[in-house]
C-alpha cells in the first residue's frame, strides 16, 4: 500500500470517527424534531475545529500544512460552507431535496479522494526510503497489537450502543438546559453541545499535534468538517426538513470568513504559528462573547 493510499484511508477513517458523536447528535435531533439543535451543532462543531483545535495544537508546535491540502481539501471545505449557506439562504430552510443533494455531493468528495489515492497508488516510495522506513516499523509495532475478530466486534458494537445513548442524551439535556435558562437552542447547540461533540477531535488532533505529526491534525478538521456539513447535516436533513434562520446565516457567514482567514495563515508560510494560534483562540473567544448576548 502506498504511502497516499495511508494517508487517504487514515484521513478519513479518522476524520469520520472523530465526527460520529455530530452525527448521533443531529440524527437524534431530526428524529426527535429538534432541528435547531442539528444546525447549530454542525454549524457551531466546524467552527470549534478550526479555531480551538487548531489553534490550540498551534500552541503545541505549529502545524506544517502539506501543499496538497492546501489546493485540495482545505478549498473544498470552504466551498462546502458556502453551499451550505447557499441551499440554507436559499428557501431559510434545509429540505429533504436538499439533504439528498448534501449528500451527493459528499459521495462525490469521497469519490474523488479515493480516485487521486488510486493515481497515486502507482507512484514509487524509494523517493521517500526513510519515510518508508518508519511506515515499516510502525507496522511492525501494530502488528503485535492485533486484536481478536470478537473482541473487536464487542468494541464496535460497544461503541455504537454508547454513541447512539450519548446523542440521545445529549439532546435530551441540551432541551432541559434551554428551557431552564431561558437560552435558545441554537446557543445551546453553538456551545455546550458543539463543545461536547468535538472533544474527539480536540483530543486526536492534540495527540497528532504532540507526535509531530501535524499533517494528520489538520486533515482531521478539514475532513471533519467537510462530513458534519455534507454527511451529517445531509442525513438529518434527509431525515427531517429543518429551518435555516438569520442566527444560522450568521453563524455560517462566521465559519466562512474564519475558513478563509486560517487558509491564509496556511499559505503563508505553510504552516500555522503559535501567534497565528493565540489570534484564532482569541477569535473564537470573542464569537462565544458575541453568541451569548446576541
Amino acid at each position: 500500500m502506498s504511502y497516499w493510499m495511508s494517508y487517504l484511508i487514515l484521513i478519513l477513517g479518522v476524520a469520520m470517527g472523530t465526527s460520529a458523536p455530530e452525527c448521533a447528535v443531529s440524527v437524534t435531533a431530526a428524529l426527535k424534531n429538534n432541528n435547531q439543535l442539528a444546525v447549530s451543532n454542525a454549524v457551531g462543531s466546524n467552527i470549534f475545529n478550526l479555531m480551538v483545535v487548531c489553534g490550540a495544537c498551534a500552541l503545541v508546535m505549529p502545524l506544517a500544512v502539506q501543499t496538497s491540502i492546501l489546493k485540495k481539501e482545505f478549498p473544498f471545505s470552504v466551498l462546502v460552507a458556502v453551499l451550505l449557506l447557499a441551499v440554507g439562504t436559499a428557501g431559510m430552510a434545509i429540505g429533504r431535496l436538499d439533504g439528498i443533494f448534501l449528500l451527493a455531493v459528499f459521495a462525490v468528495f469521497l469519490y474523488w479522494m479515493v480516485r487521486t489515492a488510486l493515481k497515486a497508488h502507482g507512484e514509487p516510495v524509494d523517493a521517500q526510503p526513510e519515510q518508508k522506513k518508519d511506515q515499516d516499523k510502525y507496522q511492525d509495532q501494530e502488528n503485535t497489537k492485533d486484536l481478536s475478530a470478537l473482541r473487536c466486534i464487542i468494541y464496535m458494537i460497544g461503541g455504537l450502543a454508547a454513541i447512539v445513548l450519548g446523542g440521545d442524551w445529549v439532546v435530551d439535556g441540551a432541551s432541559v438546559i434551554a428551557e431552564s435558562f431561558g437560552m435558545s437552542q441554537n446557543l445551546i447547540g453553538l456551545t455546550v453541545v458543539a463543545f461536547g461533540t468535538s472533544l474527539p477531535e480536540l483530543v486526536t488532533s492534540f495527540a497528532a499535534a504532540r507526535k509531530n505529526q501535524a499533517d494528520m491534525a489538520l486533515g482531521n478538521v478539514i475532513g471533519s468538517n467537510i462530513f458534519n456539513i455534507l454527511l451529517i447535516l445531509g442525513l438529518a436533513a434527509a431525515i427531517s426538513p429543518m429551518t435555516f434562520n438569520m442566527e444560522n446565516v450568521i453563524d455560517t457567514i462566521v465559519l466562512i470568513v474564519m475558513s478563509i482567514e486560517v487558509y491564509f495563515f496556511c499559505r503563508k508560510d505553510h504552516d500555522i504559528r503559535r501567534s497565528e494560534g493565540i489570534c484564532m483562540l482569541l477569535e473564537y473567544t470573542a464569537y462565544v462573547v458575541y453568541i451569548c448576548i446576541r
